[in-house]
C-alpha cells in the first residue's frame, strides 16, 4: 500500500498557499511594495538565485538535501523507536535553541494538544514528551520530581558537545541515572544526537555505549529540525517523519521555479527585504491555530539568528535584520493587534491560516433574545476563528499596514514539512539579498565565549582578561 504523500492528487490538494496581495501598494498604499520596486532589484534577485543554487551544489546548504538523503536514517529511527517505546513512559529532550524549539513545534502541531495527559494507550503506546531547554535549576529539579527514571529515556542533542546548557544537564542526568540504576542499565536510558566524528559528545557516546544518531556536518542548529534532531523526538511520539520530509521535498520543488512571482520562498524573502528597506524592521508571525503556535517560536530563532548581523559579506558595518514577534490568533487580537492596526508602520504581519481544522465545534443556538450573543448560535468555532482572521486582515488593510497570509489546507506532517522548509529557504534567500552570512551567529558565540571565560575554561584566558577590563558600573545608575 502506498503512502498518501506518494499520491500526486493528494500532494497537490495539500499545497501550501502564499497570498501577498496586502503587501502591495495597490492595496495598502505607500506602506506596501510596488512591482516596480521588485523589478528594480532584478539583478540582486538573479544573483541571489544563482548563489542559492551554487551554494547548494558546493555543500554550503546541506539542509536543502535533507528531504532526499535520509531514507536509511528514517528507517533506523523508526526501528529504534519500535524497539524501545514499550520500555519507556517518558522521552526527555535535553537541548536548547533549534534542538528544543523544533521538536516542541512539531509535537504541538501534529499531536493532541494535551498529549502528555493522555493514557499511554491513547498515545498509541508512545511515551510522553518533555523538553528541558533551559538551565534554570528549578525547572530541571521539578521535571525530575515527576519522572520515573526507570521508565524515562533522555535524548542529549548537541552537535558540538560543548553546549554548556545541554552538557551540564547531561552530566547531572548521567550521575543520577547511574546512582539509581547502575552504570550498565543507565546507558540504555540515554540516546545521543550529535556529530558523526567531531565534538565532545561523540567520544563520550562511543565510550559509554550510548545509542546515537548523526547530525550532518553541514547542517547548523537552527536548520536541523529535519535531521535526527527533530525526527527522533517526532517519531518517538508517533509522528510520521517520512511524510514530514516528503512535505519539505514538495516545497523544495515549488521553490525551484524561475518565475519569481510563483516562488513562495523567493517572494517571502524579497518582500521582507524590500520592507526592511522601507523601515519595516519587525516581522510578526501570527498563526490562527493553536497547533501552529510554537512554529512562531521556531521561526523567531531562524529569522533573528540568521539575519541579525553587524557585518555584510564585504566587511561593512550594516546592522541589518528584523525583530521577529510571535502572536496567536485570535488570542492576540486582544493584546497586540491594536498596535499592528494603528501603530507605526514598521512591521510586516504574516498570518498563518488553516482551511480545515482537525475537529469541528458547534456553538449552541441559545440566547437568541440577546442580539450580541444570538448571532453566534448555530455557527461553529471553526467559522469564528477563520472569520476573525479575515477581519483582522481587513483591519490591517484598512490601516495601510503591510501583511501577507500563508494558508495550510490542514495541519499534518506533509503541510508542516512544507512550512518549515519554506521558512528555511526564505531565510537563506533573504540573507543573499542582504549580502550577509545567514548561517553563522557571531553574536551568539560572543556570549558563549564570555560564559566559558567567566567559568575559567582553559583557552579563554584572553577573553577573561577582556571581561575583567570592562568598565565598572556606576552606582548612580543603580536603584
Amino acid at each position: 500500500m502506498s503512502n498518501r504523500f506518494e499520491q500526486q492528487t493528494w500532494r497537490e490538494s495539500m499545497k501550501l498557499r502564499l497570498d501577498f496581495n496586502h503587501m502591495m501598494t495597490a492595496f495598502v498604499g505607500e506602506s506596501g511594495i510596488d512591482e516596480s520596486q521588485i523589478a528594480a532589484i532584478e539583478g540582486q534577485i538573479e544573483a541571489a538565485e544563482k548563489a542559492m543554487v551554487d551554494k547548494r551544489a558546493n555543500g554550503g546548504m546541506d539542509w536543502r538535501d535533507l528531504p532526499y538523503n535520509q531514507t536509511e536514517v528514517v528507517a533506523d529511527i523508526n526501528d529504534y523507536v519500535e524497539s524501545v517505546k514499550d520500555d519507556f513512559d517518558a522521552f526527555v529532550v535535553l537541548g536548547i535553541g533549534g534542538s528544543a524549539l523544533g521538536p516542541i513545534a512539531v509535537q504541538q502541531a501534529i499531536n493532541h494538544p494535551y498529549y502528555n495527559e493522555l493514557s499511554k494507550e491513547q498515545r498509541g503506546g508512545y511515551p510522553k514528551l518533555y523538553v528541558a531547554d533551559n538551565v534554570d535549576p528549578e525547572k530541571l529539579v521539578s521535571l525530575l520530581e515527576v519522572l520515573d527514571l526507570e521508565k524515562t529515556l533522555f535524548n542529549v542533542i548537541t552537535k558540538s558537545g560543548s553546549t554548556s546548557e545541554t552538557m551540564s544537564q547531561f552530566m547531572i542526568i548521567k550521575k543520577i541515572l547511574e546512582e539509581k540504576l547502575g552504570a550498565e542499565k543507565a546507558k540504555n536510558h540515554i540516546v545521543c544526537t550529535t556529530d558523526a566524528k567531531n565534538g565532545n559528545l561523540r567520544p563520550i557516546a562511543d565510550q559509554e555505549g550510548y545509542k546515537s544518531f548523526i547530525i550532518p556536518a553541514g547542517v547548523g542548529g537552527r536548520f536541523s529540525e529535519l535531521t535526527p534532531v527533530g525526527l527522533l523526538p517526532a517519531a518517538m511520539c508517533g509522528i510520521n517523519i517520512a511524510e514530514l520530509l516528503a512535505g519539505a521535498g514538495y516545497m523544495d520543488e515549488l521553490c525551484k521555479t524561475e518565475d519569481t512571482f510563483k516562488n513562495p520562498a523567493a517572494m517571502y524573502a524579497i518582500l521582507h527585504y524590500l520592507g526592511m528597506k522601507k523601515g519595516k524592521n519587525i516581522s510578526v508571525i501570527m498563526p490562527y491555530a493553536d497547533t501552529l503556535k510554537f512554529i512562531g517560536d521556531w521561526y523567531a530563532q531562524l529569522w533573528a539568528e540568521s539575519l541579525g548581523k553587524k557585518f555584510d559579506n564585504d566587511g561593512n558595518v550594516v546592522h541589518v535584520g528584523q525583530t521577529p514577534v510571535r502572536a496567536l490568533g485570535a488570542t492576540d487580537q486582544h493584546s497586540q493587534v491594536q498596535l499592528y492596526a494603528e501603530g507605526p508602520k514598521d512591521k510586516i504581519i504574516v498570518f498563518v491560516g488553516v482551511d480545515q481544522y482537525k475537529t469541528s465545534l458547534n456553538i449552541p443556538k441559545i440566547y437568541g433574545d440577546i442580539p450580541s450573543l444570538g448571532f453566534l448560535g448555530g455557527e461553529t468555532h471553526n467559522k469564528l476563528i477563520q472569520t476573525e482572521q479575515m477581519a483582522t486582515e481587513y483591519a490591517l488593510l484598512k490601516g495601510g499596514q503591510a501583511n501577507m497570509t500563508i494558508t495550510l489546507p490542514e495541519v499534518n506532517e506533509f503541510t508542516l514539512g512544507q512550512i518549515l522548509y519554506l521558512f528555511e529557504v526564505a531565510t537563506g534567500f533573504a540573507g543573499e539579498l542582504l549580502n550577509i552570512n545567514a548561517f553563522d551567529q557571531p553574536g551568539v558565540e560572543e556570549g558563549k565565549n564570555a560564559t566559558y571565560a567567566m567559568f575559567g575554561r582553559p583557552g579563554y584566558e584572553k577573553k577573561k582578561a577582556e571581561l575583567d577590563a570592562r568598565p565598572a558600573k556606576n552606582k548612580k545608575y543603580m536603584i
